[in-house]
């Protein structure tokens, strides 16, 4: 679907310079002279670099569309990680290079979603928050709990996080998979 440069918005998938790119960030500039543009941060789906491109009104773009799949992980297979279709039962088989650090959060069942385009794997979408149980810690010190410090901890899947004081080994919390940051205590 093509559309107008300045219609790209954060988070849209182009086709540009052969390849595809992701919309990190959008500013619209008008400038005093000349005609207004959009300034995109654009970031390459296939081998990860960066560009800043100038896109006018004028200019067409050719947005893509990436076919979105719910898999479940199933497990490890070399550098390699195994999921199921939902829908089809298929296995694909992925790189952990593709997934990259979010691998830790992966367990057997866990449901992502497999973004592709014209059937070549872009990316996994993980779940936005995972409960993970802590496994190591330091102990709970008295009269800690009044201040808004955390203490480093290690959840079960080897990760460290950076947890309130009053919590022990053996609580279950929940992570921010994007920002691998503590959010709550879980039920």
């Amino acid at each position: 679907m093509k559309i107008n440069g300045n219609e790209i918005r954060p988070g849209n998938v182009i086709q540009h310079q052969d390849s595809l790119w992701l919309a990190v960030k959008v500013n619209a500039v008008k400038p005093g002279k000349g005609p207004a543009y959009n300034q995109v941060e654009l970031k390459n789906l296939l081998t990860g670099s960066k560009l800043n491109e100038r896109f006018r009104a004028s200019e067409t773009v050719e947005r893509v569309r990436l076919e979105q799949k719910d898999h479940t992980y199933l497990y490890e297979e070399g550098d390699m990680l195994v999921f199921m279709d939902g829908e089809s039962y298929e296995h694909i088989h992925i790189t952990k290079d593709l997934v990259g650090e979010r691998t830790a959060f992966l367990q057997d069942g866990t449901p992502v979603v497999v973004e592709s385009h014209e059937g070549r794997v872009i990316s996994v979408k993980m779940p936005e928050h995972v409960t993970l149980e802590i496994t190591e810690t330091e102990p709970t010190v008295k009269g800690q709990t009044a201040s808004s410090s955390y203490k480093p901890a290690i959840v079960d899947n080897g990760l460290r996080v950076m947890v309130p004081p009053y919590l022990s080994v053996g609580e279950k919390v929940i992570v921010n998979t994007e920002t691998l940051e503590y959010v709550k205590r879980a039920e």
